[in-house]
């Protein structure tokens, strides 16, 4: 015999639905699971189970913010109608609310564990999919604490003024902090938003992703018919190229092609500007 936490469990599953509706409607069909489930769709709150497994390719991305910190979240839609209407704004931004009002360090999981009006984030999450008929999925949740640093973003496509398709965030120190830092800044943003750098920095870079780049350079040299004795010189300027693709100190910024990020920031190194950290999160 199922434990009663085990059927709420299954028929939450199978529905969608939220632990307390689940609980009562188990109650009322003596903890049958078909008869909970024909309950549940009667009263319209197994509609978003039928939605669960239809693929979400549109959505929005949120930045939220507080004197504590910034809360970067992505919520993917099926249709970019369903995305840019008011219902799936205004969700986004409570979302965001829920966040920022929150203390602890969050993950998607916890995130959607959060008791949230009699339930939890993850019921309201079913109420709403349930409301504007279309599956939607958290897929990307970042909290960056503040520090002694400033920031900067960009939105691309926006829908508000904090909700858009693309959002960069950049972390930078400045001793001078006027409106050609601002400027810059944001400029930044914008590029790291077109450009999609991986890190900031090779040494920044994932060290499996330098492995398995030099393998397959390595052997496109190699099958090239290339002599073996200027292999691994080739094979420089091929990592070269990868680095001033992928990072982006590297990278030649967009609004000065002549020059790499690198060289944009040594102009102001007379006011010790220095790049600390960036997110990037798109659909």
């Amino acid at each position: 015999m199922s434990s009663t936490t085990d059927l709420i469990k299954e028929l939450r599953e199978k529905t969608g639905a939220g632990f307390l509706d689940c609980k009562k409607s188990l109650e009322e069909n003596n903890n049958d699971i078909e008869k909970s489930i024909e309950t549940l769709r009667k009263k319209g709150l197994a509609k978003a189970s039928k939605k669960s497994d239809r693929a979400t390719n549109e959505g929005a991305i949120g930045i939220y913010a507080n004197d504590a910190v910034t809360a970067i979240l992505k919520v993917n839609s099926e249709t970019d109608f369903a995305a840019k209407s008011e219902t799936f704004l205004n969700f986004l931004d409570t979302l965001g609310k829920i966040l920022l009002e929150n203390k602890s360090q969050l993950d998607k999981d916890s995130f959607l564990k959060l008791n949230y009006n009699n339930g939890s984030v993850q019921d309201y999450f079913n109420s709403m999919i349930a409301k504007i008929g279309e599956n939607l999925v958290l897929n990307d949740l970042r909290i960056i604490k503040k520090k002694n640093s400033d920031f900067a973003y960009y939105i691309h496509n926006s829908y508000r003024n904090h909700i858009g398709k693309i959002i960069s965030f950049l972390e930078y120190s400045s001793e001078k902090k006027d409106q050609e830092i601002l400027d810059f800044s944001k400029n930044l943003c914008m590029h790291i938003a077109a450009m999609k750098p991986e890190s900031i920095d090779v040494k920044d870079l994932d060290k499996n992703t330098i492995l398995n780049e030099e393998k397959i350079q390595r052997e496109l040299i190699l099958n090239s018919g290339k002599p073996s004795n200027i292999v691994d010189k080739i094979l420089e300027g091929k990592m070269k190229k990868f680095y001033s693709e992928v990072t982006l100190l590297n990278q030649y910024f967009i609004l000065d092609q002549d020059k790499t990020v690198k060289d944009a920031i040594e102009q102001y190194s007379k006011y010790n500007f220095k790049l600390i950290s960036f997110e990037l999160i798109s659909l």
